[in-house]
Formats: C-alpha cells, sequence, structure tokens
C-alpha cells in the first residue's frame, strides 16, 4: 500500500527526517513510536503529502499504491487525500470544522471523490456513525464538535477519514486524549473496521503498550531516524537498541514493583544533530569508540529485524546499564 524509501525532510538548519524507510501492505498495521520530537509525524505527514513544500524540503520516495507522492502537485494531491488516504489526526477538537454540521463533514468528501448525491452522501454518513459505535446518529449528523465528548468526536474523526473508504489510514495519536476505557474501544473499532475493509493502517504513539494491542511491525524512531525494527512480539521479547530497551523498561506494568527507568536527558536538536550515533548523549553503552564520529548503518540482525547501532552485540547487558544510569543520576 505504502512504500518509503530514503525518505528526508529539511525546514532551514534543521533535519527533522533523515533517511526513514518502511513500507505496510494490505491488511497490515505498522506502529511508529518514539518520544516527542522523534519525528514520527513529520515522517507520516511528509510522506503523505501533508507538509507544505516549502518552508520544508521533502527528499526520497514515498509511494502509495504505485503513485509517487513526493513531488506530486498540489491538485493532484487533493485527489488522493481523502480518497487514498484517510487522516485521524491528534486533537480532533482543532481537526474538525467548528462552524460546520458533523452531517457536512462527513459527506463533503464522498460527495467530492465518490460522486454521490446529498442524499446518498447523508445515508453514507449514517451508514459510518453506525460503524464507528455513535448512538443515535440520525440526531448527531445535526451536531456541531463543542457538542460533542472527547470521545465522541475521535470517533467522527475516524468516520470522516474512512468516508471514502481509503486503502491506508493514518492514525496519529488517536487516542493520546482519551480515557483507558474510550481508548480501547477506539483501538478495538480500528481494528474490526480494518479486518473488514481491509485498509493498511500507520498507527503513531508514544504508548508502546498502545503499539502493542494493534500493530504487526513497529518502527522506533529517534532523532529522525529509525533506530530499530521488528515484529511486535520480537521488539518487545528482545529489544537489541539501548533506546528501545530504554523504552520499554520506562513503562508503568501492571503488579511490578520495580522503579520505573528514566532516560536522562532530551532528544537531539534537528539544527545540531551528532556527527555519529543520534543517540551518543544519552546512552549507557556507548564503549565503541566509532559511536561519536561515525553514523552506524541500519542493519538487519535477524529476519525481519533491523537495528541502527554499534552496540548491538551487547544486548542482553542494557537492563544492567539502564539501572546503573539511574543509580548516577
Amino acid at each position: 500500500m505504502l512504500d518509503v524509501r530514503s525518505l528526508q525532510v529539511r525546514v532551514g538548519a534543521a533535519r527533522i527526517v533523515n533517511d526513514v524507510s518502511f513500507s505496510v501492505g494490505r491488511g497490515q498495521t505498522l506502529g511508529i513510536v518514539g518520544e516527542s520530537g522523534s519525528g514520527k509525524s513529520m515522517t507520516v505527514l511528509s510522506a503523505t503529502g501533508l507538509v507544505d513544500s516549502p518552508p520544508a524540503v521533502v527528499e526520497g520516495s514515498s509511494r502509495l499504491l504505485g503513485t509517487e507522492l513526493v513531488g506530486l502537485s498540489p491538485a493532484k494531491l487533493r485527489q488522493v487525500h481523502g480518497r487514498q488516504v484517510g487522516f485521524v489526526f491528534q486533537n480532533p477538537a482543532t481537526s474538525l470544522n467548528p462552524v460546520l454540521t458533523v452531517e457536512r463533514q462527513l459527506t463533503e468528501g464522498p460527495e467530492t471523490h465518490l460522486g454521490l448525491t446529498r442524499r446518498q452522501a447523508r445515508a453514507k454518513a449514517l451508514d459510518l456513525l453506525e460503524a464507528v459505535g455513535i448512538p443515535d446518529p440520525e440526531s448527531r449528523l445535526r451536531s456541531y464538535p463543542h457538542q460533542l465528548s472527547g470521545g465522541m468526536k475521535q470517533r467522527i474523526m475516524i468516520a470522516v477519514a474512512l468516508a471514502c473508504e481509503p486503502a491506508l489510514l493514518i492514525a496519529d495519536e488517536p487516542t493520546t486524549a482519551l480515557d483507558v476505557t474510550t481508548q480501547s474501544q477506539i483501538i478495538a473499532l480500528v481494528r474490526d473496521l480494518q479486518a473488514r475493509m481491509g485498509m493498511a493502517v500507520v498507527w503513531i504513539s508514544h504508548d508502546l503498550g498502545v503499539i502493542s494491542g494493534v500493530a504487526e511491525d513497529v518502527a522506533v524512531l529517534y532523532g529522525g531516524q529509525v533506530i530499530e525494527q521488528a515484529p511486535i512480539s520480537t521488539l518487545f521479547a528482545a529489544a537489541r537498541h539501548p533506546y528501545t530497551q530504554g523504552l520499554l523498561r520506562a513503562r508503568p506494568r501492571i503488579g511490578s514493583r520495580e522503579e520505573l527507568v528514566v532516560i536522562p536527558g532530551s532528544p537531539p536538536d534537528p539544527k545540531s544533530l551528532p556527527q555519529g550515533c543520534v543517540f551518543f548523549d544519552r546512552c549507557p553503552l556507548r564503549s565503541d569508540p566509532r559511536c561519536e564520529t561515525q553514523r552506524p548503518p541500519l542493519l538487519e540482525a535477524a529476519p525481519g529485524h533491523l537495528i541502527r547501532s554499534f552496540c548491538a552485540e551487547t544486548s542482553g547487558t542494557e537492563a544492567n546499564a539502564w539501572e546503573a544510569a539511574n543509580a548516577q543520576a
């Protein structure tokens, strides 16, 4: 469905995305995780033509169903957005138009891209609201966004994204602002719709717990680079990069009495990235002399398991290293 190769994004002197490659096929879900500022959203938005260029300079390749999106004209991108790719953005309160009813926001896409009449589009809107679990859909069509709860707004956003039955759904932190119960409902809803429609999903999150429940494969981003990528089961059982290990040990677990690991420091400034490994300043395993001066390549450590680190052979010592780093802090 989506094949991204060597994607790079610069905004002035800032290098936001650096040589990122990934792909996602029909019916598959790719999770993209990392801290705030790691380049998750910018990577996917650039790959799907939602970043203004200029001021951003986007290079590389991003092919959606065989169509190259990098460099595509705005007019042609408008034909792709909505029809072939749908978007669920981070904050539905700011993504939904406050002066348009739910009905208009749901019917605009099918009328524009599918050529439906107003009556046909309205009937489709009702079906979509039922599909995403909105009670009393007839009355909700007449509602404005400010009249809806956070969970309902998120469901409306999903309905809008699915209105034209896209081949690809981009879900950018779609459950961040929701309570745990609503979060679980949204995850189950997307998985059910994906199974029925066969669409591909790219799910962006900083929450590894959420990603573990939705994705088959996961790419870990740091400093605008993929630093580890693997099937979700492999990543949780045998993560190799010290940053991924730190993320896994920093997540709270029910019933565990272990202290949470803190990753000291902050992500690198995209205007002054390190010469070598982007994680060098925060890494507890930085022992290889190449770490400071050379950028490690992304290599296959095992079938389907990619890692960007000169310290991959030290796998298994990260836990003790993180404990020592936190003890010193």
